[in-house]
């Protein structure tokens, strides 16, 4: 479960900022022994803007596709997100400092469906880790992507999960198979070009993980 469009999800990261307040409250809350307490927010576009576009146009973050966007383009897009049922965008935090973007969609009413058969149950993410401020910390991705599984399995209609991160994006691929997705074939996501949203075709790798039997665990 790592970034698409994608940058590789580092295995610290901590930024030593907040994000500004939202009256939007959190949809899942997880607690976990010796990382500390992770929310999951609803994505504020007006108010959240500012920080993804920080944090999305660093250069570590090139896979996910919106480096040379604007803070107003940016808040567009989510704003977008932010109307469908289909597309969802969370900002993870940490004791309340926010640490990393996870988006979920639907892969029957997303552009991955041209490119594999989909199944019922299948849920596609996106994973973009905050910047690492405060120096390593051990396991920290781990603990992350085990509370967004959480999240993830807390619906008992999903199945399997899919992510589709950039083909050039090795360190992310890597990431998902010691995370337990099994590696598909390289495809490519086909261009988007409507009045309210634009994304241009893109190489991409499939991967999914198979969560209909014992909820595996990350390490």
């Amino acid at each position: 479960m790592t970034s698409s469009p994608g940058t590789a999800a580092p295995d610290t990261a901590v930024p030593d900022t907040a994000a500004p307040v939202t009256t939007r409250q959190p949809v899942h809350t997880h607690v976990v022994e010796g990382f500390g307490t992770v929310t999951l927010t609803p994505l504020d576009p007006a108010v959240d803007s500012v920080l993804v576009h920080a944090w999305v146009t660093e250069e570590r973050a090139s896979f996910w596709g919106m480096g040379g966007a604007s803070r107003e383009l940016v808040q567009e897009i989510y704003e977008d997100v932010d109307r469908r049922t289909t597309h969802h965008a969370y900002l993870a935090r940490r004791e309340g400092q926010p640490v990393a973007l996870f988006q979920t969609y639907d892969c029957a009413e997303d552009r991955v469906s041209e490119c594999y058969e989909v199944q019922p149950g299948d849920i596609g993410v996106h994973l973009l880790i905050g910047p690492d401020r405060g120096g390593a910390e051990q396991g920290f991705t781990a603990a992350l992507l085990n509370v967004f599984l959480a999240y993830l399995l807390s619906d008992p209609s999903v199945r399997r999960v899919v992510a589709e991160p950039d083909a050039r994006n090795e360190k992310a691929i890597a990431r998902l198979q010691r995370t337990g997705f099994a590696l598909g074939p390289e495809v490519e996501l086909p261009e988007i070009d409507l009045p309210e949203v634009h994304l241009p075709a893109k190489q991409a790798r499939l991967l999914t993980l198979d969560v209909s039997g014992a909820v595996p665990q990350i390490r």
